[in-house]
Protein backbone atom coordinates (compact mmCIF):
# COMPACT_ATOMS: atom_id res chain seq x y z
CA UNK A 1 0.00 0.00 0.00
CA UNK A 2 1.35 3.42 -0.94
CA UNK A 3 1.63 5.97 1.85
CA UNK A 4 -0.67 8.99 1.89
CA UNK A 5 0.68 12.53 1.79
CA UNK A 6 -0.55 14.47 4.81
CA UNK A 7 -1.70 18.05 4.30
CA UNK A 8 -2.81 20.27 7.17
CA UNK A 9 -5.14 23.23 7.50
CA UNK A 10 -3.89 26.40 9.21
CA UNK A 11 -6.30 25.61 12.02
CA UNK A 12 -4.75 22.16 12.50
CA UNK A 13 -1.22 23.57 12.65
CA UNK A 14 -2.28 26.24 15.16
CA UNK A 15 -4.03 23.69 17.40
CA UNK A 16 -1.14 21.21 17.19
CA UNK A 17 1.35 23.90 18.27
CA UNK A 18 -0.73 24.51 21.41
CA UNK A 19 -0.69 20.88 22.56
CA UNK A 20 1.47 19.77 25.49
CA UNK A 21 4.89 18.43 24.43
CA UNK A 22 4.02 14.83 25.34
CA UNK A 23 0.87 14.97 23.21
CA UNK A 24 2.83 16.46 20.28
CA UNK A 25 5.17 13.46 20.44
CA UNK A 26 2.17 11.10 20.35
CA UNK A 27 0.73 13.13 17.48
CA UNK A 28 3.93 12.71 15.44
CA UNK A 29 3.67 8.93 15.83
CA UNK A 30 0.00 9.02 14.80
CA UNK A 31 0.90 11.02 11.70
CA UNK A 32 3.19 8.19 10.62
CA UNK A 33 0.49 5.59 11.19
CA UNK A 34 -2.12 7.69 9.42
CA UNK A 35 0.10 8.18 6.37
CA UNK A 36 0.82 4.46 6.14
CA UNK A 37 -2.69 3.18 6.91
CA UNK A 38 -5.60 5.46 7.87
CA UNK A 39 -7.35 2.35 9.25
CA UNK A 40 -4.47 1.33 11.53
CA UNK A 41 -6.08 -0.34 14.57
CA UNK A 42 -4.43 1.92 17.15
CA UNK A 43 -5.95 5.00 15.47
CA UNK A 44 -9.48 3.66 15.99
CA UNK A 45 -10.54 5.63 12.93
CA UNK A 46 -14.24 6.15 12.33
CA UNK A 47 -16.45 8.68 10.53
CA UNK A 48 -17.72 11.69 12.46
CA UNK A 49 -21.47 11.28 12.27
CA UNK A 50 -23.21 14.11 10.43
CA UNK A 51 -20.01 15.96 9.50
CA UNK A 52 -19.29 16.94 5.91
CA UNK A 53 -15.75 17.99 5.06
CA UNK A 54 -14.66 21.12 3.27
CA UNK A 55 -13.76 18.91 0.32
CA UNK A 56 -17.26 17.42 0.16
CA UNK A 57 -16.53 14.02 1.70
CA UNK A 58 -16.77 12.41 5.09
CA UNK A 59 -14.79 13.67 8.07
CA UNK A 60 -13.00 11.00 10.10
CA UNK A 61 -11.87 10.97 13.71
CA UNK A 62 -8.70 9.22 14.92
CA UNK A 63 -7.23 8.82 18.39
CA UNK A 64 -4.06 10.62 19.38
CA UNK A 65 -4.46 9.47 23.00
CA UNK A 66 -7.31 8.67 25.38
CA UNK A 67 -8.02 12.40 25.74
CA UNK A 68 -6.97 13.85 22.37
CA UNK A 69 -8.41 13.33 18.88
CA UNK A 70 -7.64 14.51 15.39
CA UNK A 71 -9.99 14.83 12.46
CA UNK A 72 -9.16 14.42 8.80
CA UNK A 73 -10.67 13.87 5.37
CA UNK A 74 -9.52 12.35 2.09
CA UNK A 75 -8.21 14.74 -0.54
CA UNK A 76 -7.97 17.14 -2.15
CA UNK A 77 -5.94 14.96 -4.50
CA UNK A 78 -5.63 11.22 -4.87
CA UNK A 79 -3.29 9.81 -2.24
CA UNK A 80 -3.71 12.84 0.04
CA UNK A 81 -5.29 13.31 3.47
CA UNK A 82 -6.12 16.72 4.92
CA UNK A 83 -5.71 17.08 8.67
CA UNK A 84 -8.51 19.35 9.92
CA UNK A 85 -8.46 19.66 13.71
CA UNK A 86 -6.67 18.31 16.77
CA UNK A 87 -7.68 18.95 20.36
CA UNK A 88 -9.19 17.27 23.39
CA UNK A 89 -12.08 15.02 22.49
CA UNK A 90 -15.00 17.40 23.12
CA UNK A 91 -13.40 20.49 21.58
CA UNK A 92 -12.17 18.58 18.54
CA UNK A 93 -15.52 17.03 17.72
CA UNK A 94 -17.55 20.13 18.54
CA UNK A 95 -16.34 21.58 15.22
CA UNK A 96 -14.52 18.76 13.39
Amino acid sequence: MKAFALLATARYLKQAARLPAAVRRQLAARHGQLAENPRHPSLRTHPVEGALGDLGGKVFEAYVSEKYRLTWEYGPGQGELTLRNVDNHDACLGDP
